[in-house]
C-alpha cells in the first residue's frame, strides 16, 4: 500500500467514524472562537470550557475585555496554565482588533498571526473554523497521528501540515482536522494505546476498516 492509498483508506475510515465533527471548544462567534482556541494551547478544551463561561460573562467582545485589567483576566484563566503569557496576549489582542479592525477578527493568516498571542496553528483554526476557509490546523495530537499512522516523517509540526495537505484533498482539510482530533482521543491515544484494538493500526487495509 502507497502512502497515498494509506492516506485514503484513513480518510475513508474518519469519515465513517466522525462524519460531522462539531468544534470542541465552546463560543459563540469568531472573537470567542480566538480566544478559546488561544487558551487551548497547553491545556485540554474541557478545562478551557470550564473557564471561558466565567472569563465571557465578565467580557465576550474586544471592547469590554479591553476594559478589564490583565490582573483580573489573569485570575479567571489561571487554570488553564501560563495564564500570565495568556492573559497579556488578550488583553492586547483585544486593544489591537478595538484599534485596527473596528472589533472584527480579521480573516487571513497574516493579520491573525500578527497579534499577541496567536501562533500559525490558532490562526488556521479561526481560519477554517470561523470563516471556512481551508486550512489545516496542526497541534501536538495531529502531528503524533500523521507520524504513528506513517503519513509524515515527524520531523516538524510545519512538515507535518504540508504533508497532510498534500496527501488529502482541499475540500476535506476543515472536518479532517477536527476528525483526526477525536479519533485519536478515543481510538489512538498517546498513552496506553493498543494498536491491536486501533481500527486505523490494527490494519490500514479496507478489510477491517470498519470493523
Amino acid at each position: 500500500m502507497t502512502k497515498q492509498e494509506r492516506a485514503n483508506a484513513i480518510d475513508e475510515l474518519l469519515q465513517h467514524y466522525f462524519p460531522d465533527p462539531a468544534v470542541p471548544l465552546d463560543h459563540s462567534d469568531t472573537y470567542t472562537l480566538l480566544i478559546a482556541v488561544l487558551l487551548s494551547a497547553q491545556c485540554t478544551d474541557e478545562r478551557v470550557n470550564k473557564i471561558t463561561p466565567h472569563l465571557f460573562s465578565a467580557a465576550d467582545n474586544p471592547a469590554d475585555m479591553a476594559k478589564l485589567d490583565v490582573a483580573t483576566i489573569h485570575d479567571i484563566i489561571r487554570p488553564c496554565g501560563l495564564a500570565p503569557a495568556k492573559s497579556k496576549a488578550i488583553s492586547g489582542l483585544s486593544q489591537i482588533l478595538l484599534d485596527r479592525y473596528d472589533g472584527a477578527v480579521p480573516n487571513t493568516l497574516t493579520e491573525l498571526e500578527a497579534l499577541p498571542g496567536v501562533g500559525h496553528k490558532t490562526a488556521s483554526v479561526v481560519m477554517c473554523q470561523a470563516y471556512q476557509i481551508p486550512a489545516f490546523p496542526v497541534d501536538t495530537h495531529i502531528h503524533r497521528l500523521a507520524y504513528r499512522w506513517k503519513l509524515s516523517t515527524g520531523k516538524s509540526v510545519a512538515k507535518t501540515e504540508k504533508d497532510m495537505k498534500r496527501l488529502f484533498p482541499e475540500n476535506r482539510w476543515i472536518d479532517l482536522h477536527l476528525q483526526m482530533i477525536y479519533f485519536g482521543r478515543k481510538y489512538c491515544p498517546a498513552r496506553g494505546h493498543q494498536p491491536t484494538e486501533c481500527p486505523i493500526c490494527k490494519d490500514f487495509g479496507r478489510r477491517s476498516m470498519f470493523v
